[in-house]
């Protein structure tokens, strides 16, 4: 009887707890498609407005011509929007060349060493090592390093798990106290005996393939001397930002990064997935840990950084699509923010420092495709201000030709990023692009300005942040 009691006791508490699921993901998609619904309504009512602004518009124009600022400022805006044009189209050109490397033989795969620092990921980073593991790439040639960045929860606990599980295929550290994801991370760089480092965050899964495919080039390509991988969001089954964020990702991966890969100068290889050769890690390993910025330590933006040294060296920096790793990202705005200021401010830092190489003789191979990137970045990072300025002044003398043009705008720009999503994966999903450039254009515009103006803060922002 008392069995029986229990196993009834046992069938409730999971019947409470499915329907408490079924209730919070039916509660995630009716506000997820008010949310579509609402983005559509606005963009839809925004294009038919610039339509009868149209007249206003021109007027605008008119009295734009009437002055010599507004005249310069009118052939400025020209300019830039032909450059734009053009450089799109040139990505285009080189998205539609770009092929992933298919992965060489279990013999000619080079020794490898998997970082993997971890800071107050609690189970996640057992999942984490556990997809690493079950990767089909030879266990003789692989040395998994999992390093306890002085996390104050449980996440040592579950690295310890990991251990019992994996055995001597897994060597963990816990440093004394928390230093960085940086120093983290030289530790793995420092004790590792691979021919070939790859980092991999520690709320992240690979797919089995992702490694072979990730190191092939370093066999296939002599000048190979970092590879980017790529990252895909995790956690987008329910809330809104990660669904966005998504999509993003998939535009900034499998597009620029392609396109980035045929120039052979990949700007940066992403924490969550990363290889480096060995030589090229150690040529520039007492730089990369000792960098400092405006005077002080950096403790941001390893990864571009690391990314930067390599470059430096000649070596090519290349993307393999085929090599996928699932990442957590920020479920709520504080976070999201967070992240993007560390990511500008990073930005901001590494590309004054490749300013100080890029024109140089660094590569014996072609250098355009560096000093392209370069420039485009450069040029987004000098106009930030006056594009700021001239938005501010819009939106004070003609705030409804500002927000009628701009979600116009949104609209037509984001078809493109939608149209890819849609062609690589789903419809369904691909429309969060609209919803995530309408939050990036009204709610985010502010991170880049205050990255620039803020550049030489410290602080990784995000460490406390729950996703």
């Amino acid at each position: 009887m008392h069995r029986i009691m229990a196993q009834k006791g046992t069938e409730i508490k999971d019947f409470i707890q499915r329907k408490r699921r079924f209730s919070n993901v039916s509660k995630y998609r009716l506000i997820n498609g008010v949310v579509l619904a609402g983005t559509f309504f606005i963009l839809a009512g925004s294009a038919l407005g610039a339509y009868h602004l149209q007249p206003h518009f021109e007027q605008f124009n008119i009295d734009r011509m009437g002055t010599v600022f507004g005249m310069f400022f009118l052939i400025l805006s020209l300019v830039l929007l032909f450059y734009k044009l053009g450089f799109s189209l040139y990505q285009v050109y080189l998205y539609l060349r770009y092929k992933p490397i298919q992965s060489v033989s279990d013999e000619e795969l080079p020794t490898c060493t998997i970082i993997v620092p971890a800071y107050n990921e609690g189970k996640l980073v057992w999942e984490t090592l556990k997809s690493i593991a079950n990767s089909d790439y030879p266990q003789e040639k692989l040395q998994l390093l999992a390093i306890d960045d002085g996390s104050k929860d449980d996440t040592w606990y579950w690295i310890q798990q990991a251990k019992n599980e994996l055995g001597d295929r897994l060597t963990i550290f816990k440093q004394p106290e928390n230093k960085g994801k940086r120093h983290a991370l030289y530790k793995g760089f420092t004790i590792g005996t691979g021919d070939v480092f790859v980092t991999i965050d520690s709320d992240s899964i690979v797919k089995k393939d992702t490694l072979r495919n990730l190191v092939s080039p370093f066999v296939t390509q002599e000048n190979c001397g970092a590879v980017a991988g790529n990252v895909r969001v995790l956690n987008n089954q329910k809330a809104m930002l990660p669904k966005m964020l998504n999509v993003s990702f998939v535009m900034s991966f499998e597009f620029v990064r392609s396109a980035e890969s045929m120039l052979g100068s990949v700007l940066c290889t992403p924490g969550a997935l990363a290889a480096y050769k060995r030589e090229a890690v150690f040529n520039c390993l007492e730089e990369w840990i000792n960098q400092t910025f405006m005077g002080q330590p950096s403790d941001i933006g390893e990864d571009r950084a690391m990314t930067n040294m390599i470059l430096k060296q000649g070596y090519e920096v290349l993307f393999q699509r085929n090599a996928h790793v699932l990442t957590n990202v920020p479920e709520q705005y504080k976070g999201l923010y967070k992240m993007f200021i560390r990511w500008g401010r990073s930005n901001v830092r590494e590309n004054i420092m490749m300013a100080k190489y890029v024109f140089t003789n660094f590569r014996t191979e072609s250098k355009f495709g560096a000093r392209l990137l370069f420039f485009n970045q450069s040029l987004n990072i000098v106009m930030t201000y006056p594009f700021l300025i001239f938005m501010l002044f819009f939106i004070i003398t003609h705030p409804v030709l500002f927000l009628s043009s701009t979600l116009a705008s949104i609209f037509v720009l984001s078809s493109f990023p939608m149209l890819f999503y849609a062609k690589r994966y789903n419809f369904s999903e691909s429309v969060w692009a609209y919803t995530y450039s309408v939050l990036y254009t009204f709610g985010l515009f502010w991170i880049t300005p205050y990255a620039i103006a803020t550049a030489g803060k410290r602080g990784w922002l995000t460490r406390e942040i729950p996703a």
